[in-house]
């Protein structure tokens, strides 16, 4: 077997993860953010009969994983470049039951963040953020062409501030001098409205936009529609989510597939026959990185794992 490169990812929660799954046998294993490869390399070394079906809507990393996975397991292997949500039915329709779990990581990976040209981190000398670069809406079109109102309703909706309006004016004041270019630039606008002593002040900004710019609320809410149209059979879901928007949005529908009663409130007496639950969940509580592991990577302190596994 020739040896791949290294990931320079760090997997949150690998360990979790790898217990979640630990009862594969063999199937197909879905990871629907493949990234840099972390968790799907794991699980293909733990599980030999395990085929691995790697999706991502960002070209760099189908094309680092065709060095990494594909070169150490040429035959168990299959890249798919898109996004989850519309290559994930596509897969259920033919193969749900050969599917024996199903990962999606919603977190920026690491390269993305740190290499400046993507034009995610504060310092940035762009100003992208897109996953996916073949997309035509950017970071820099939204700040510059979203009207005030927009600008607001995606600050608040999306970074939940409590400053939207006013970072919305100051954005729309600064750039009727001058175009908003830089990452960096759009850091400085943000200083001037937010102070905070906790955290960066241009953090839920920044994950404001870069939602707005991927659509990622509602990839989640269309991989979710997915999973409940084709309910793939003892199929184990794990998800983890990086803020509270993802993670409400997971928490409910895990919430509705294991109700066993769905009579409308208010009904005095169960009619449905209580026996409509589609699963379980795994976890009540959502499994957060260990201290070990908030002390080997920072960026785990926010990650959360939820799973779930269909009848």
């Amino acid at each position: 077997m020739k040896k791949g490169l290294d990931s320079p990812h760090i997997p949150v929660l690998l360990n979790e993860v790898l217990d979640g799954f630990s009862d594969l046998d063999d199937g197909i294993f879905i990871d629907c953010t493949v990234g840099y490869g972390g968790h799907s390399k794991e699980i293909l070394l733990a599980h030999p009969e395990i085929e691995l079906i790697g999706i991502d809507r960002d070209n760099e990393a189908i094309k680092f994983n065709q060095n990494y996975l594909q070169k150490d397991f040429p035959q168990r292997v299959s890249l798919i470049k898109g996004a989850f949500s519309e290559v994930l039915p596509k897969i259920l329709s033919t193969r749900a039951d050969k599917v024996a779990g199903i990962l999606a990581d919603f977190g920026v990976s690491s390269l993305q963040l740190d290499k400046k040209s993507r034009g995610f981190a504060f310092d940035s000398d762009v100003l992208d953020m897109r996953m996916d670069s073949s997309n035509t809406k950017s970071a820099k079109d939204i700040l510059n062409s979203y009207s005030q109102e927009r600008l607001e309703y995606i600050f608040r909706e999306y970074g939940e501030l409590k400053e939207a309006k006013r970072l919305s004016q100051e954005i729309v004041k600064y750039r009727s001098k001058k175009e908003i270019t830089s990452a960096k630039e759009f850091s400085q606008i943000i200083q001037r409205v937010i102070k905070s002593k906790s955290k960066n002040p241009s953090t839920l900004p920044f994950q404001a936009v870069r939602i707005e710019v991927n659509d990622e609320l509602g990839e989640i809410e269309r991989f979710l529609d997915a999973l409940e149209l084709f309910r793939p059979s003892k199929t184990t879901i794990g998800v983890i989510t990086f803020h509270s928007l993802e993670d409400r949005l997971v928490k409910n529908r895990f919430r509705k597939w294991a109700k066993k009663c769905t009579c409308p409130d208010g009904v005095m007496r169960c009619i449905c026959g209580g026996n409509n639950a589609l699963g379980k969940i795994l976890n009540k509580k959502p499994i957060i990185a260990s201290k070990e592991e908030l002390a080997k990577n920072p960026r785990s302190r926010s990650a959360k794992l939820r799973f779930f596994r269909f009848s």
